[in-house]
């Protein structure tokens, strides 16, 4: 029976804020997340122009009015072994965020993915007579599946962006809303600069491939050395490095100093895969964000050993893909190399391939059909106006 949130018997009700702005507090713990968040922060004002915003995002959530009290950068611990490592700080972050919400009584506390973090929030705020709603659905169907009846309990109402996602939340006996994915919208509508290539120093007329190593400093530790690895065999193309926002360009120092030919493009990878012929991607969004602008990828994935071989028992054994793109065609459009297989031998022969025209041709196809399952307009604002509603509702 789908799950009806007045049902649900919190054992500390918050006193009950009468006056008629509405407040909000949104947790978006990733780049992904403050990106998603900053949408559904427009689509609040548009639908409640008297909204207060408050919550733990980043600088593109502050920059679509919310008045952002951590910032993600503080708060991205990847694989097992680093969340134990960092587990004072996780639990501190809680207290700190819990305080603060008691303070504010907020109407409706918002999620944004960050599933680890943000399904303990779940539960906490339910059980305290708080109203919450989940934007940008964890990856349950890959592993923790059981997790699902969580959502079940502790949450009014969650948005998914992935057209499979709605199956599998009904599939477990739970309505859910698929408005279409933000990133569709907002890629469709974006325009290249023109002046990209003489802003960092780029050959126009020499082909682009693009580094995605991710947004956190783990990652980019363990993808980019190896991606930056496989440039003697090419020398005729040009690699370029996304820069996370989230990580200081004096970050990067280290991995450029023996590769003077790499360029980095800070805090500008919409430009930078417009202009590009391939791309290496760190699997997450970074690989739905390249299939839009149509670039042909190999999705990239490598963990530390405890904490890959941990995820291998907890995930899902029907998952025959990592790669988002992959996962909503059913099917292998672009290669991945996992673990292991994450190495420079590997990846030249991906990388190769991708620089064929017949392969280009064959990948574009397939993120055409990908982009006709997502393109809808103002997702996140049709999200925005339905939390308004049920807020407003009762």
């Amino acid at each position: 029976m789908p799950f009806s949130f007045p049902a649900l018997l919190p054992t500390k009700m918050f006193i009950k804020n009468t006056v008629r702005k509405m407040r909000y507090f949104i947790i978006a713990g990733e780049a992904s997340g403050d990106l998603h968040g900053a949408r559904l922060a427009g689509g609040l004002r548009r639908a409640d122009p008297e909204a207060e915003m408050h919550g733990w995002g980043g600088d593109q959530m502050a920059q679509s009015g919310v008045s952002i009290e951590k910032h993600f950068r503080d708060l991205a611990f990847m694989g097992f072994m680093e969340v134990v490592k960092n587990l004072p700080e996780i639990l501190a972050n809680f207290r700190m965020v819990k305080k603060r919400i008691e303070e504010l009584q907020p109407h409706a506390l918002i999620l944004t993915d960050y599933p680890g973090f943000n399904l303990r929030m779940a539960k906490w705020a339910a059980r305290n007579g708080i109203r919450v709603f989940y934007f940008i659905s964890p990856q349950l169907w890959a592993w923790h599946t059981g997790r699902a009846k969580q959502i079940g309990k502790y949450v009014e109402r969650m948005y998914v962006i992935l057209p499979f996602e709605k199956d599998f939340y009904e599939s477990m006996g739970i309505e859910v809303d698929y408005f279409g994915h933000p990133l569709a919208e907002a890629i469709a509508g974006f325009r290249p600069d023109p002046g990209f290539h003489e802003k960092y120093r780029l050959d126009p007329g020499v082909r682009t491939v693009a580094l995605l190593p991710g947004s956190r400093k783990q990652e980019i530790k363990r993808m980019l050395p190896v991606m930056l690895s496989v440039k003697p065999y090419f020398p005729h193309v040009q690699f370029a490095i996304a820069g996370a926002p989230s990580v200081e360009e004096s970050f990067y120092a280290a991995f450029l100093a023996g590769h003077p030919w790499a360029r980095l493009i800070p805090d500008d990878t919409y430009n930078l895969l417009a202009n590009s012929a391939a791309a290496m991607v760190t699997s997450g969004t970074a690989t739905l964000e390249t299939a839009l602008h149509g670039v042909p990828q190999v999705i990239c994935y490598k963990a530390g050993k405890a904490s890959y071989q941990l995820a291998k028992m907890l995930v899902n054994k029907n998952l025959k893909h990592i790669g988002i793109v992959n996962l909503i065609a059913e099917r292998e459009i672009v290669p991945e190399l996992i673990q292991d297989d994450f190495n420079p031998g590997r990846l030249k022969e991906e990388l190769w391939n991708l620089l064929e025209l017949k392969t280009y041709l064959r990948i574009s196809q397939s993120y055409e059909a990908i982009k006709q399952q997502l393109h809808a307009p103002d997702p996140a604002g049709k999200v925005a106006a339905d939390i308004v509603r049920r807020l407003r509702s009762e």
